[in-house]
């Protein structure tokens, strides 16, 4: 959410429609940021998108299902699972059994059921540990389980 101003981003209480607005206009500012790099996959385009929806009621663009880039889809998903686990300046973290039911409710809905199923699946087997704060900001440390990581042969 860069370029968005920290009072709105910080603030404890509900967002005003004005500053929602302005809020719903980091997708399109990252875009900015990104479009002339020349990385070897449209990550512009990715994070432009990664706040539509299945059904159309995202944004920037209403974009529906196969409209949107399935690695959007993913960094949908992660970015719903990160939002919903962390501590928010207006509520405390809600803790990842929280954030895997936003996407299992919304499972072919708003969020892809692949990648849905994909995400419930690396953290029904123990893939990942998160820690965090539920009452105050600070990082939210995800590490991979050493049986994600393949030995390093020599």
């Amino acid at each position: 959410k860069i370029r968005i101003p920290v009072s709105i981003l910080s603030q404890a209480g509900q967002l005003l429609d004005a500053e929602h607005e302005v809020i719903k206009i980091h997708p399109q500012i990252s875009f900015e940021i990104l479009k002339n790099i020349p990385f070897p996959w449209p990550v512009a385009q990715i994070v432009f998108q990664h706040h539509e929806r299945l059904d159309g009621s995202g944004y920037p663009l209403g974009l529906r299902a196969d409209e949107i880039l399935l690695e959007t889809k993913i960094l949908a998903v992660a970015d719903v699972t990160e939002a919903k686990s962390s501590f928010r300046p207006y509520r405390p973290a809600l803790g990842i059994e929280s954030a895997l039911d936003e996407i299992r409710q919304h499972r072919g809905i708003l969020y892809d059921p692949v990648v849905v199923d994909a995400c419930l699946e690396l953290f029904a087997g123990d893939l990942f540990t998160f820690d965090y704060k539920t009452d105050s900001p600070g990082p939210i440390l995800c590490v991979a389980s050493p049986k994600m990581v393949p030995p390093i042969s020599q």
